[in-house]
């Protein structure tokens, strides 16, 4: 095992005995440590990452989110942070239910405001105790959350400049038929002809 490696099994042991009722679990995978809390634990938890003297995580590199529409926990919010103290990253993970509150770490990192804005735009996820939470990449009357997985590809309604109100507008998605194409030419379905353009090759094999 490298140094890196072993570092950071350390590191994950060290924190599960001083955090021992709040980690559900951790590993270490792709060089990175993961550690998964309960979501109740988070702002607490990410206080003692930033301030223990053996982590010191005190750069909040990023906040995402997962959907599992299959699963009962539908959604994992995941926190990254870097530890340039100690060279040192880590993977934060939490599963939530569709409809449960997660603490806001703002109040810990005040980088979090933005990115927990955008999951709450993105997946609905409402953070408890946010000072603003609002939507940041859709528009105020957006209908739906973009990165869930059951999210329409063409989402639920469009915008248009309408020339004759001179105003911009919103109408429901209608796709007419003629907007609905079917590529029954695709070499992927494997059927068993030869496409436009193919016969000037077996002619000029001849």
């Amino acid at each position: 095992m490298s140094e890196a490696l072993e570092a950071l099994n350390e590191l994950g042991a060290v924190i599960e005995a001083k955090r021992a009722d709040q980690v559900v679990g951790w590993s270490v995978a792709f060089g990175e440590l993961t550690v998964t809390i309960r979501p109740d634990a988070l702002p607490g938890f990410i206080e003692f990452l930033k301030t223990d003297r053996a982590c010191r995580f005190s750069t909040l590199v990023d906040i995402t989110a997962v959907d599992w529409p299959s699963r009962d926990e539908r959604f994992d919010v995941v926190y990254h942070f870097l530890s340039m103290y100690q060279n040192h990253r880590i993977r934060v993970k939490c599963a939530v239910g569709e409809g449960d509150m997660v603490p806001s770490i703002t109040p810990v990192h005040q980088a979090a405001n933005w990115f927990e804005r955008e999951i709450f735009d993105m997946f609905g996820i409402i953070f408890k105790g946010h000072p603003d939470l609002r939507r940041l990449l859709t528009d105020y009357g957006f209908r739906g959350y973009p990165l869930r997985k059951d999210f329409p590809t063409t989402g639920y309604t469009e915008v248009r400049y309408d020339e004759v109100e001179k105003r911009v507008v919103y109408e429901p998605v209608s796709l007419v038929q003629e907007y609905r194409q079917f590529d029954f030419m695709s070499p992927w379905e494997g059927a068993d002809y030869i496409l436009p353009g193919d016969e000037k090759a077996d002619e000029a094999k001849g």
